[in-house]
């Protein structure tokens, strides 16, 4: 996974998207990036780039707006920011005034240097339904109410549901943009669920070296919960052997692993190995040493669904303060040792 640690804003536009309207309302000035607008878009864009929800993504083949208008400004052909971003706005207006239960929102465009290389960064604000104070005056006294803001943009606190950062193309890389839409699937409305990506952008997601070890950590804790329900001590040897693997291997073969896992139960082996792959990951799945170290520095464990244990992964492996005995039924003893200090939460 290619992560984005340093990013600079050089500048930014913000248009008004209101489905209720005919037209876009097109700025025709970049914002001033005092330094509370500097923050306000910064905190935004770096959790949109930090969040385990982000995806690859590739432009499709035929021609592309989006694409194209992007890839020229990125290359030096074009260097008019507002312009650039009139084309998004009025692109992506189309497609919100195609079905109504797309949201309003306003669309801000950013110019952003990276540690990665240049990128165009696009972000969709849904209105979000704020609440502030009114002021009037009845009778000569002062009365004080509370009216609905039903335009508000999501704060620094809050996270944003669409934004898209592209790169310069280039032939060797295989990716073009990335990606972030936690528009859920809908049946009933196939528009809403794909406008985004699929309408507006023009692309394709691809999985990445995160997107597989998150499936594959899933999945494997899924088919151990399932298949592993009387056994705790060959539930804990699983998920301590995907553990290792994933701080140790660059990639895991998963039919290898299941051989590894269960060499005398060949059926077994052959049911963990294609419950994995169904998930849709190839024989090889690529580790995202980054994602393992993030997420896996704490071990949340619910035991007989009646005790909630959660422990740092340094202790947990550190047998002076906690110890697994097996006790060879299938059943395990979970030993906190050597406490000196407890709190009661």
């Amino acid at each position: 996974m290619e992560y984005i640690n340093d990013i600079n804003i050089n500048e930014a536009i913000i248009h008004i998207l209101d489905s209720n309207g005919s037209e876009p309302v097109l700025n025709e000035y970049s914002l001033d990036l005092d330094e509370d607008i500097y923050k306000f878009l910064y905190k935004h864009i770096e959790k949109c780039l930090k969040d385990d929800e982000l995806k690859y993504g590739v432009f499709n083949p035929e021609r592309n707006i989006v694409k194209e208008v992007v890839q020229d400004y990125l290359n030096g052909i074009e260097h008019d920011l507002i312009g650039l971003s009139k084309e998004l706005a009025r692109r992506l207006f189309i497609t919100i005034k195609s079905n109504e239960n797309i949201p309003s929102g306003d669309l801000i465009i950013v110019s952003l240097v990276t540690d990665q290389g240049p990128m165009i960064g696009i972000l969709k604000m849904d209105y979000i339904k704020n609440f502030t104070h009114e002021i009037k005056f009845v009778n000569e006294k002062i009365g004080i109410g509370i009216v609905p803001q039903v335009a508000g943009l999501p704060g620094s606190g809050q996270k944003i549901q669409k934004a898209a950062f592209i790169k310069p193309i280039r032939e060797d890389e295989e990716f073009n943009l990335m990606v972030l839409d936690k528009q859920k699937s809908s049946k009933e409305d196939e528009c809403v669920a794909n406008y985004f990506i699929k309408t507006f952008l023009g692309a394709t997601l691809i999985a990445n070296e995160r997107d597989m070890t998150k499936t594959f950590v899933k999945a494997a804790e899924n088919w151990t919960r399932n298949n592993i329900t009387d056994n705790a001590e060959k539930a804990e040897e699983i998920r301590t052997a995907i553990k290792t693997k994933l701080k140790e291997e660059d990639s895991i073969n998963i039919d290898k692993f299941s051989e590894e896992l269960f060499t005398e139960h060949p059926q077994v082996k052959e049911n963990f190995s294609s419950y994995i792959k169904e998930q849709g990951l190839n024989k090889e799945v690529a580790v995202d040493k980054t994602w393992v170290d993030k997420n896996l520095k704490r071990v949340r464990l619910n035991i007989d669904k009646k005790i909630d244990l959660y422990i740092n992964e340094e202790i947990y492996n550190d047998s002076s303060k906690f110890e697994i005995q097996r006790n060879g039924d299938g059943s395990i003893n979970m030993i906190v040792k050597n406490v000196i200090n407890y709190i009661e939460k």
